[in-house]
């Protein structure tokens, strides 16, 4: 029997849950990601990778400046890979065999790149959608009309 693993999640939270053959929900673990820790590295380090002097890839003195990334798009970034470091083990311990990923957009884009080969074969859909302040009977109900949906 295959056993199906639905990950919720948007930038700040994730919900992983086993789907029965009755579309019954199994929360297996909850993931938070502590907005404290945003405030608490801004005023220490700097998360916005703004500034970087030094030698550009032409080899030549002068000043080369990296992209700016906004300290929450790293977060996410972060958060996505703690996420995919959870399935990619998950999948390669046989935990599960089918995978479905409910994730706001920006998550989505975060998170799909971060999975092993492995968890890619096994994911068999995706929806851009953040039903993570959802609960019960709620939940449920947003899930099979989210699955529902055609690809």
């Amino acid at each position: 029997m295959e056993k199906t693993w639905i990950l919720i999640a948007n930038g700040e939270r994730a919900r992983c849950f086993e789907r029965a053959p009755d579309h019954s929900l199994t929360e297996l673990t909850d993931f938070v990601f502590p907005r404290a820790s945003l405030s608490g590295q801004a005023s220490g380090g700097d998360l916005t990778g703004a500034a970087g002097k030094g030698h550009g890839r032409t080899g030549h003195a002068g000043t080369q400046f990296e992209p700016r990334t906004e300290a929450q798009d790293k977060a996410r970034g972060s958060f996505a890979r703690q996420l995919a470091d959870y399935l990619n083990d998950s999948v390669a311990t046989q935990r599960f065999s089918a995978l479905v990923l409910i994730a706001s957009s920006q998550m989505l884009g975060e998170l799909k790149p971060c999975l092993s080969m492995t968890a890619n074969n096994a994911l068999k859909r995706t929806v851009a959608s953040d039903l993570t302040q959802f609960t019960g009977p709620e939940l449920k109900k947003r899930v099979d009309r989210a699955l529902e949906l055609p690809d």
